[in-house]
């Protein structure tokens, strides 16, 4: 009895010292035009990637697309399906931009009206560095767009969407003239 317990302790403990030291989670976006693997950074971002996993789980961001689209800054999507009907969204999160991540090439940050704390389910991919989105201050100006992860396979397929041909759509600017879908997004480890 005496052992069975210390090999229970043992076990845990491993079990709860490896947990500290778990990966990242890693997510695939299928898009219409290839597969985009994106590393999320909780320990920076817990808030909003724990949103972002919750959409995911949904289901939310499958059969979406990518509605905006602006060749040397970013590109937009998770909001709307096809049709452009909006889909419906939980509540907004605290914006978590004073994280020390930077708005450079490839990272994944939220989008959200010019209140701070508007971000819900949106998300935006930057094409090139866009430290302007940067945290400043916690002022309504000053407070930047939240990253909360990276492309770390898939590059090329995001500079590809970026580089798209684009009008107006009804109210939207900047949306592709040959929709971008996203298909599916899953979750990897």
């Amino acid at each position: 009895m005496k052992h069975f317990k210390k090999i229970i302790i043992l076990v845990f403990s491993i079990t709860f010292s490896l947990s500290l030291f778990a990966a990242d989670p890693v997510v695939v976006l299928k898009t219409s035009e290839g597969d985009i693997k994106i590393k999320l950074y909780p320990e920076k971002a817990p808030v909003t990637v724990d949103n972002f996993l919750t959409y995911l789980k949904n289901g939310h961001y499958n059969k979406t697309i990518f509605h905006r689209v602006i060749d040397s800054f970013m590109i937009q999507g998770g909001g709307f399906t096809e049709d452009f009907q909006q889909k419906d969204t939980l509540l907004p999160i605290k914006n978590e931009a004073d994280n020390g991540l930077k708005n450079k090439l490839g990272t994944i940050a939220m989008a959200r009206t010019s209140n701070p704390h508007s971000a819900t389910a949106q998300f935006f991919i930057n094409v090139n560095d866009n430290y302007f989105l940067d945290f400043k201050n916690k002022t309504t100006r000053g407070f930047g767009y939240c990253v909360f992860g990276e492309v770390i396979d898939g590059l090329n397929i995001v500079l590809k969407i970026s580089k798209t041909i684009t009008g107006v759509n009804g109210q939207f600017r900047d949306v592709p003239q040959d929709p971008i879908l996203i298909n599916q997004v899953q979750l990897l480890n």
